[in-house]
């Protein structure tokens, strides 16, 4: 079964300092998004959707999608405070994306096949894509969604606190994601606020198609209660929270091994691109990607 890989690359990179998506961090000059790519492909997808904003079209096309040529089929979604529901207007002065949970919205009259989703600039591990394309092939059938589970411990950052996903997982099936906010290594540890050993979201899902009207649901409810706050973001996490609590949906977790690497703050980009550097190292990935 054909699969698409949606990857969100609108967001600001407002505490990264810049356009993040596009920085180099492989040996050839590869992004953290090339190595998604790369997995993906190497994993049986064969259709990327790009979901990105206008003001980045030309750099984006430039840097990343003409890697790709040939290899895969590559489509771009725009995300646009303009693209709501039927019977919704803008909200003045907003200038950020709506959110994630928005981003893959946009998306719903490019993708036909079942889907995975990602964030343009984590490093989510081969096996995570394996197993996704392995989930998806036999998705329609069952009726489920997917969700990759990684260990909070491996997801911060030593330079600043981050955001995560905090899931309750019973027999396998998420139950539910409390997003936590300013998390740090200080928060880890016996007696401290985490054991580091909860599964947390990473914005690494599987979905049909049947994703889109119900997701449209929840964001014509988040639209009614807080389109007016400029600052307010429809977060995918928390659409598919919403969901599983009205039994609308049933989200299968995926545990996985893969290390993940995230480059949330300019800092954080030399301890990634040691990491890959040892990938490369051990043959995990070539020299060059896409030569």
């Amino acid at each position: 079964m054909s699969c698409t890989l949606v990857i969100l690359a609108a967001g600001l990179g407002s505490r990264y300092g810049g356009l993040k998506q596009i920085d180099p961090v492989g040996p050839g000059g590869e992004t953290v998004l090339d190595y998604a790519v790369f997995d993906a492909l190497r994993a049986g997808f064969s259709r990327i959707v790009f979901v990105i904003r206008r003001d980045i079209e030309a750099a984006f096309r430039e840097n990343v999608g003409a890697k790709y040529a040939g290899r895969a089929e590559v489509e771009y979604v725009f995300q646009s405070p303009d693209e709501l529901p039927a019977g919704f207007r803008p909200g003045g002065g907003r200038s950020k994306p709506l959110g994630t949970g928005h981003a893959v919205w946009c998306a719903r009259n490019c993708v036909r096949e079942p889907f995975a989703v990602i964030n343009a600039d984590d490093f989510y591990g081969a096996e995570s894509f394996r197993q996704l394309g392995a989930f998806l092939t036999k998705a329609v059938r069952s009726g489920e969604f997917a969700m990759v589970g990684f260990r909070l411990a491996g997801t911060l950052s030593e330079h600043g606190g981050v955001a995560r996903g905090i899931c309750s997982v019973a027999g396998g099936m998420l139950g539910s994601i409390d997003e936590r906010t300013a998390i740090t290594p200080a928060d880890i540890g016996p007696g401290r606020v985490y054991s580091g050993e909860e599964t947390v979201s990473m914005n690494c899902w599987g979905f049909t198609t049947a994703l889109f009207p119900a997701l449209e649901s929840e964001l014509s409810a988040f639209l009614k209660a807080k389109g007016a706050d400029p600052a307010a973001e429809f977060y995918l996490p928390a659409g598919i929270s919403a969901l599983i609590a009205k039994k609308a949906v049933k989200v299968r977790v995926l545990p996985t091994g893969s290390a993940w690497f995230g480059v949330t703050y300019r800092d954080d980009k030399p301890k990634v691109a040691a990491a890959i550097a040892d990938l490369v190292r051990r043959g995990v990935y070539p020299p060059r990607l896409f030569s």
